[in-house]
């Protein structure tokens, strides 16, 4: 039997590459899509800072490049070879951060009043929300609590009791 170095040049080649094969439904799916306009939203962020306060431009270049790792690895399945890895928790983490760092950043270049740093603004606000979509998603639809298959858990009812002035007081006011 053959081993992968007896193997023709263009043999290997193609085997090798078996292992990247990008599953292009992934990137038409919505979750495909949410990563996607991630990735074009803090590139345009980047590119508004790189135009004016270059010195904010670190922080979307930087959810950008952790985004698209993320493409990359859903899209190649290759998420699934690192199985002890929590994958929707490092996703949510990934979306959480990225809410917190771009919000501020925003919010710092916009105080230099410049026309890129605004409109970089404008697009970290907007980045900020689809990032907080996308952390609500994963929590959702990953790390939510449900209830077990089968059951009907009955809501419990809370009875708030009020008490007249004088005892919540402790006397007449």
């Amino acid at each position: 039997m053959l081993s992968a170095r007896d193997k023709p040049p263009e043999e290997r080649a193609a085997s090798g590459l078996q292992g990247f094969a990008i599953d292009k439904s992934f990137l038409t799916n919505p979750k495909g899509i949410l990563l996607e306009v991630e990735l074009a939203l803090t590139f345009i962020m980047a590119m508004c800072f790189a135009a004016s306060v270059s010195a904010y431009m670190a922080a979307p270049l930087l959810e950008f490049l952790i985004t698209l790792a993320f493409i990359f690895l859903y899209a190649t399945h290759y998420y699934l070879r690192f199985q002890r890895l929590n994958w929707p928790c490092l996703d949510f983490l990934r979306c959480v951060s990225a809410v917190v760092i771009l919000l501020v950043v925003s919010f710092a270049a916009v105080a230099s009043r410049e026309g890129p740093a605004i409109a970089a603004f404008v697009f970290g606000v907007i980045v900020v929300f689809v990032f907080v979509y996308d952390a609500f998603k994963i929590y959702q639809a990953e790390m939510a609590p449900s209830p077990p298959q089968g059951e009907w858990v009955q809501p419990r009812a809370v009875v708030l009791s009020l008490a007249p002035e004088e005892k919540r007081y402790g006397g007449r006011a």
